[in-house]
């Protein structure tokens, strides 16, 4: 991002917009936000004129900088937490929520009999809840990278455990990954469909693979999701040598055909430990 002479682009003080051009010396009127620049004067809605909360105590903490973000139903607060304004209702994860401001009610979310009995049976876990009322919610798990996707008439199959919220309005449903079987490995995966927002999550900064440019395999318990549309397939490389300690360490992979995208984070997950 650039712009004419002395100074640089730097995160917005007032915590309102991604980005405000100081000149050297001083703020300027100067902003960006998704890319548009803007202008937006300074001092409106500044943390430190406001009721002077923060009278006599100075840091980054209360500079501006980690300010609540505004003029957006949802977005990103920062890369690693999910705001809210509430309209419509909206379902979460149980237990994603770590503030809300407002009058917000959270109640819990089953699906139905059908969904519960599939996540009995599959082991596919979506807890849910449902966050109605008005006012702001901010959703975080574990500090996991937060990305926002917007269907359209489309679906997208996703792990569980990287679905951090979404429109009520969505149809979801807990689904085989075709190509497998309970008896074979197969993998169960949580289907969205229709038109409305998805808030995932990814531990680390994820890659996002052309499934159409050439076959695409993905670790089991690194691929997060991917178009609906796909066709899919349970690939397994084991061999003997595998018995003895000399495998790959890369046994099943699900193999991607068709026009689509597939979503894999840098994790495959906390390893599980065994007592010694």
């Amino acid at each position: 991002m650039n712009a004419p002479g002395p100074g640089s682009w730097q995160p917005d003080p007032e915590g309102r917009y991604e980005y405000r051009w100081f000149d050297g010396q001083r703020w300027t009127d100067q902003v960006s936000a998704g890319g548009q620049v803007m202008s937006a004067p300074l001092g409106q809605h500044s943390p430190a004129q406001a009721g002077d909360g923060f009278a006599g105590i100075t840091g980054d903490l209360v500079d501006g900088r980690f300010s609540e973000k505004e003029a957006q139903p949802i977005g990103n607060q920062n890369a690693k937490l999910l705001r809210v304004r509430l309209g419509e209702p909206i379902m979460a994860r149980q237990g994603s929520m770590v503030a809300y401001q407002g009058n917000v009610d959270f109640s819990f979310e089953g699906g139905g009999a059908s969904k519960f009995l599939k996540k009995a049976l599959t082991g596919e876990g979506l807890p849910l809840m449902r966050c109605a009322g008005q006012g702001d919610v901010f959703l975080a798990d574990r500090a996991f990278d937060v990305h926002l996707l917007k269907l359209n008439n489309s679906g997208l199959s996703i792990s569980g455990k990287n679905v951090l919220a979404f429109s009520s309005g969505l149809d979801w449903n807990i689904e085989r990954v075709r190509g497998g079987s309970i008896a074979t490995g197969g993998l169960f995966n949580t289907t969205l469909r229709g038109t409305g927002w998805v808030a995932l999550t990814t531990d680390g900064p994820p890659v996002v693979l052309d499934a159409a440019e050439a076959p695409t395999f993905a670790d089991t318990n690194a691929v997060v999701a991917w178009s609906a549309g796909l066709q899919t397939q349970l690939k397994t490389s084991f061999k003997a040598g595998a018995l003895i300690g000399r495998g790959s360490g890369e046994a099943v992979q699900v193999s991607f055909h068709g026009s689509g995208f597939v979503i894999v984070q840098p994790s495959e997950g906390v390893p599980v430990t065994t007592a010694q």
